[in-house]
């Protein structure tokens, strides 16, 4: 796996909210808006700050907040859909939980793994324009 980061997604409890506080507040301008859904800004040369609906969040992450998974997870994009797989197999010999890949509705595949203390990291292929603005 390589050394980066791509993307940082924070479960948001309303993403309308959080738009009118990035957007309107802030004055950032998104990379893609799916409204009630997910917010994507750029805040690197490859990095993207994602917030996501907190119950879509929890249907595929799991449950969030003091007694689950913290509402964060770090994602780690691939050139391929074969790497998914490739750095997962690493993290599970690493000693990581690790959630098998699969299809996204969103035309992507990504899986997830967790460190020692519980964060996770997403591994994905994303085909599309946001996911080729993180890669190297």
């Amino acid at each position: 796996m390589e050394q980066r980061l791509s993307f940082v997604t924070l479960a948001v409890r309303d993403v309308a909210r959080a738009r009118s506080f990035y957007v309107d507040g802030l004055g950032w301008m998104p990379e893609l808006d799916v409204p009630g859904e997910v917010l994507m800004f750029r805040v690197g040369e490859r990095i993207i700050l994602s917030l996501w609906d907190r119950k879509a969040f929890e249907a595929e992450v799991g449950a969030a907040g003091a007694d689950g998974i913290p509402p964060i997870t770090l994602a780690h994009n691939v050139a391929t859909r074969e790497a998914v797989d490739e750095v997962l197999s690493c993290a599970q010999r690493a000693g990581a939980s690790v959630s098998a890949a699969v299809d996204r509705d969103w035309g992507g595949y990504t899986g997830y793994f967790a460190d020692p203390d519980g964060f996770r990291w997403e591994i994905a292929w994303n085909p599309g324009a946001i996911g080729k603005i993180v890669l190297p």
